[in-house]
């Protein structure tokens, strides 16, 4: 779901359309090869750094899970700000 959801989505079409083309020569031979390989270094840099993120972000995970007390913070730090929004919410309607 979440590859068709990036798929459709018209933000990196419209990237690719607007930042890409200034690194190629109008009196290129073969512009085409060169979008489709700049776009594909594109991918696999994006690869490389959301799979670091994933890495990353299960390594914190499983030291936040381990520690009951720094999850019950979180989700009084989380309560919190929930709360202060629906206030400043609240404020800004009346």
């Amino acid at each position: 779901m979440a590859v068709l959801s990036n798929l459709l989505n018209p933000k990196l079409t419209i990237f690719f359309v607007a930042f890409l083309p200034q690194f190629v020569r109008p009196d290129e031979p073969d512009q085409v090869a060169r979008m489709l390989g700049l776009g594909a270094v594109f991918m696999l840099l994006t690869f490389v750094v959301f799979g670091a993120y994933g890495l990353l972000a299960g390594a914190v995970r499983d030291r936040v899970l381990a520690r009951p007390a720094v999850t019950r913070w979180l989700r009084r730090g989380f309560a919190g700000s929930f709360v202060a929004l629906g206030l400043l919410l609240a404020r800004a309607e009346s």
